[in-house]
């Protein structure tokens, strides 16, 4: 039986309490890189982590380690922000990223936390509004870190970068700095990866790409209907109008009220006569 992606993105991710969470975001690539090598940046990793260790004192500290890894992974290895790029789907990528040393918050987030991992250091990630984060918590309170290039973050600065979120004018809806970060779960940073995804190729008007994302989505999120609608959007955009109208369908049985309800009853009845000529 062959194994597709799907299927072993599925098996990755369907223990939610032991998900390992670096190959899970690898494998994200394999829509776009069908012939991926996953030993390769493992491997990378693995003599990037040798290399550390080598230096680190023994009986080294966590925050010692941390600025070990900090001065190694921006300085060293000159890991960025692609400012100059900053929309490419290969920002996603990690084997990409990896290679040149190149990409957005959450994937340098993700290949950092796997070094630190690999040092003994508890880097988590935080889904911080706007701008992915980091967390290393030691006995005298958390440090928040900035993976675009290392640097610690005042409470100051991070209620600075919330404010544009909080709801404005209503003191009611305003939810305490601590709330937004939480350490957030495997499946929620797949999730902010795939969507980050979602957004470049529903711009660009790459349909089957962005089906692939959709496809992953569900294997995540599988009682979400609103990714159920995006991805019958993508099979009614790639001519495959009865996976569009069962996915459309779903939607508007559990969202009859939704604002876009009334267009997409209008795109189904196209979606079934679409059907009735094909049979």
């Amino acid at each position: 039986m062959t194994i597709t992606s799907l299927d072993y993105f599925t098996s990755l991710v369907q223990q939610a309490n032991d998900v390992p969470l670096f190959e899970a975001a690898l494998a994200i690539a394999q829509d776009a890189y069908p012939k991926l090598d996953f030993d390769a940046p493992q491997n990378e990793l693995d003599r990037f982590a040798n290399t550390l260790r080598q230096r680190l004192p023994t009986n080294a500290s966590a925050i010692q380690k941390l600025r070990l890894l900090n001065h190694f992974f921006y300085q060293e290895l000159g890991f960025a922000l692609n400012v100059n790029n900053y929309y490419d789907a290969d920002n996603s990528y990690l084997q990409r990223v990896i290679a040149k040393r190149r990409g957005i918050p959450i994937s340098l987030a993700l290949v950092y936390m796997e070094l630190a991992q690999q040092l003994g250091v508890a880097v988590k990630g935080v889904s911080f509004p706007g701008h992915f984060l980091m967390k290393l918590t030691i006995p005298s309170g958390d440090i928040m870190i900035d993976p675009a290039n290392g640097v610690s973050l005042s409470r100051e600065q991070l209620e600075e970068r919330l404010e544009p979120y909080l709801a404005s004018g209503n003191n009611a809806e305003r939810v305490s700095l601590a709330t937004y970060l939480q350490v957030a779960h495997p499946h929620d940073i797949l999730v902010r990866m795939l969507r980050n995804l979602k957004s470049i190729f529903q711009q660009n008007r790459e349909w089957q790409r962005l089906l692939g994302v959709q496809q992953r989505l569900l294997i995540l999120l599988p009682d979400d209907a609103e990714e159920r609608r995006d991805r019958g959007l993508a099979y009614a955009q790639l001519d495959n109008p009865q996976a569009a109208l069962d996915d459309l369908e779903n939607y508007l049985a559990h969202r009859p009220q939704a604002a876009d309800a009334e267009q997409l009853q209008q795109q189904a009845g196209q979606l079934r006569e679409a059907c009735r000529r094909l049979n």
